[in-house]
């Protein structure tokens, strides 16, 4: 399995599992956003839209620039690529586990999957 910084990846979990945060970052993809436009969709305030953005930057997931009073924002995927890389583990993980019972069940005489296959 590929090594990975826990605190990290868990600052990146604890981010996504907020829809709004995913949201945030959705818009973000588009490309480089003020904080007031990336809360102008949501019934919130603009100081608690401002509290998502600091969890995505503690996780990296954007960087924040300010000039003058205006902050602007912009999407950072690599953390992202970091969490996609630990989930692609489990997901070998589990196609491996599940294509060995598929195996045992067709090598099964009493399986349904074995009867399907005598049937075509």
């Amino acid at each position: 399995m590929v090594e990975h910084d826990e605190a990290h990846l868990d600052r990146v979990f604890h981010a996504l599992a907020d829809p709004t945060r995913r949201a945030l970052l959705e818009r973000l993809a588009a490309g480089e956003r003020k904080v007031g436009e990336l809360a102008a969709p949501f019934a919130m305030s603009l100081a608690a839209v401002s509290k998502h953005v600091r969890v995505l930057e503690q996780a990296g997931l954007l960087e924040r620039r300010i000039e003058g009073r205006t902050h602007y924002c912009r999407l950072r995927p690599e953390p992202l690529a970091e969490a996609e890389q630990w989930l692609n583990f489990y997901e070998g993980f589990w196609d491996a586990r599940l294509n060995a019972l598929e195996a045992a069940l067709k090598a099964d005489p009493g399986s349904e999957l074995t009867k399907e296959g005598q049937d075509g």
